[in-house]
């Protein structure tokens, strides 16, 4: 259980209580999965690496998983914004990426408008009343009113790409390879993932392995005809309680139904010349991120140094290593942004997977790894009106650390132009920090230098704007 001073770092001050290796990966095929397939015509990214500065132009996403940030680009070519991007990125996760991003997770994303307005998007996972291993979800009804309020694509084109490779499958990308490697005692408990990620001889596939969760498949599908309302209710939604019933778990019917997502200003805080934007007070995630922020201000502060005196301050002694988060962002030509950070409260969450879902559902948020809902920081940094940096640390104290550091130096006046700019979380694949970095004239993806993730830029053109 977690101690009294680590639940204040979950629900802080004033809260309300929900809470491939090293080096540069180039995306070049996705093997049998044609472009027409997921929807992405003729404009579709043809090669890009973490670190490609697109000039003359500012559509770009980064993520810790590959294919995802293929798909966010994808969505910027075909006319989307920065919230559909994320929004795609995020379903497309559910599929390829599973160990740290689902349907049954929670989540923070940050959206600046193009009139440079940034608001805060709060769907964390919560304990349900009658306890249980089981995470009440909330990134389907974030991801979904989001993409109500700021969406430029119809609600179909932005869950398809995810239903594609659910459906059909997808190549296991080295970061997911790294994941599976590690998780794989997990992995055999679980009769559909082991089934999914496991080959004949007990073993977890390899980077470009071929594989599909069809049961996730017909999940997104009913999210994709009837969004949110296909997950919190109907059959998908019964099955999920009849599931946890079954297991011990408390999630209700009417708990599931009563989803609901916090929206508000983000909170903003000038430094230099930039005006950076981080999670508010009401989360633990903006305690910590704030704490972290003062401590890493102070003359001579380092990101460790920082890091082990904030989680000091909030009385955590030690962090799971692994807790299942992954953080994305995107810009587009419009100037509008979104970061966002989700987790399922450890690896693939709770290891379970709800019959005849390929739902995985998060760990409750009431354990230890409850704790990774206070390390989701997105952050957005604008100047003279325009994004300077939109990107997120997730999935431990290292990667807020990284990320606040990341602000903190391009304020100070140095220039983000390539993959090894950005510093490292040391902690990586499990902590990450990605990051977008604009001037006045192109943007540049930086994904964590420790980890396996990539950048992918897309060619808008006039008419797709």
């Amino acid at each position: 259980m977690l101690s009294k001073r680590h639940l204040a770092l979950l629900a802080a001050p004033a809260l309300m209580p929900l809470l491939m290796l090293a080096g540069c990966q180039t995306i070049e095929s996705l093997g049998d999965h044609t472009a027409s397939t997921l929807g992405l015509g003729d404009g579709t990214p043809q090669s890009y690496t973490a670190s490609e500065i697109s000039q003359g132009q500012r559509a770009i996403a980064v993520a810790d998983e590959p294919l995802a940030a293929r798909v966010g680009a994808g969505v910027l070519t075909s006319g989307g914004n920065a919230v559909d991007a994320v929004a795609a990125m995020f379903f497309t996760m559910s599929a390829t990426y599973p160990v740290a991003a689902g349907l049954g997770s929670g989540g923070i994303c940050l959206v600046r408008d193009a009139s440079g307005q940034v608001a805060e998007f709060d769907f964390l996972t919560k304990a349900p009343r009658a306890g249980g291993a089981y995470a009440l979800p909330g990134s389907v009804k974030g991801f979904a009113e989001m993409h109500r309020l700021y969406g430029a694509l119809p609600w179909q084109r932005v869950v398809a790409p995810a239903e594609a490779y659910a459906s059909t499958g997808f190549p296991v990308s080295q970061a997911l390879a790294v994941r599976l490697a590690a998780a794989q005692n997990i992995l055999r408990l679980d009769a559909s993932l082991a089934g999914e990620f496991l080959d004949q001889s007990g073993a977890p596939l390899a980077a470009g392995s071929e594989t599909k969760n069809v049961p996730l498949g017909v999940s997104l599908s009913a999210i994709r005809q009837n969004r949110s309302e296909g997950f919190y209710t109907g059959d998908m939604a019964a099955r999920i309680v009849a599931y946890s019933a079954s297991q011990g778990g408390g999630i209700s019917a009417a708990e599931l139904a009563g989803t609901t997502v916090l929206q508000g200003p983000a909170r903003s805080r000038g430094i230099g010349s930039l005006v950076a934007y981080l999670p508010g007070s009401r989360t633990g995630a903006g305690a910590f991120s704030a704490s972290m922020m003062d401590n890493l201000s102070r003359r001579g502060a380092n990101p460790q140094g920082a890091a082990s005196q904030t989680l000091a301050a909030f009385g955590v002694s030690a962090v799971p290593h692994d807790l299942g988060s992954t953080g994305f962002a995107a810009v587009d030509v419009n100037g509008g942004a979104a970061s966002c950070a989700v987790t399922l409260n450890g690896p693939f969450g709770s290891g379970r997977t709800a019959t005849g879902t390929g739902v995985v559902l998060g760990m409750t948020p009431s354990s230890q790894t409850g704790l990774a809902s206070a390390f989701l920081t997105p952050v957005i940094a604008q100047v003279g009106g325009t994004v300077a940096m939109a990107g997120v640390g997730a999935g431990g104290p290292s990667g807020t650390a990284a990320a606040i550091s990341a602000v903190l130096s391009a304020a100070g006046g140095r220039t983000f132009a390539k993959r090894g700019d950005l510093r490292g979380t040391g902690t990586a694949p499990y902590d990450t920090v990605n990051m977008i970095s604009c001037d006045e004239n192109s943007c540049v993806a930086l994904s964590d230098p420790g980890a396996h993730g990539a950048g992918a830029a897309a060619e808008v053109t006039a008419a797709a704007r």
